[in-house]
């Protein structure tokens, strides 16, 4: 497992709101949360709560759907 650096927590205000802004930004530009995460050093959760407070439309899960056996 990497090593994870501190990472301060952001209580509300213009510093948290940059960051939400930086990565709607990102996260619109095709990055994935869990790079978005890695990133930052923020973990997975943190990261979508980010994007939830910056009004983030979230795309759809990925992947190809699956073909049943015919």
């Amino acid at each position: 497992m990497p090593n994870k650096t501190a990472v301060r927590r952001l209580t509300p205000g213009p510093d948290r709101d940059k960051l939400a802004a930086d990565l709607k930004a990102k996260y619109e530009g095709g990055n994935s949360i869990r790079a978005l995460a890695e990133e930052t050093g923020r973990s997975y959760g943190g990261v979508h709560r980010l994007l939830e407070d910056a009004k983030t439309t979230f795309r759809s899960r990925g992947g190809a759907p699956r073909r049943t056996g015919s």
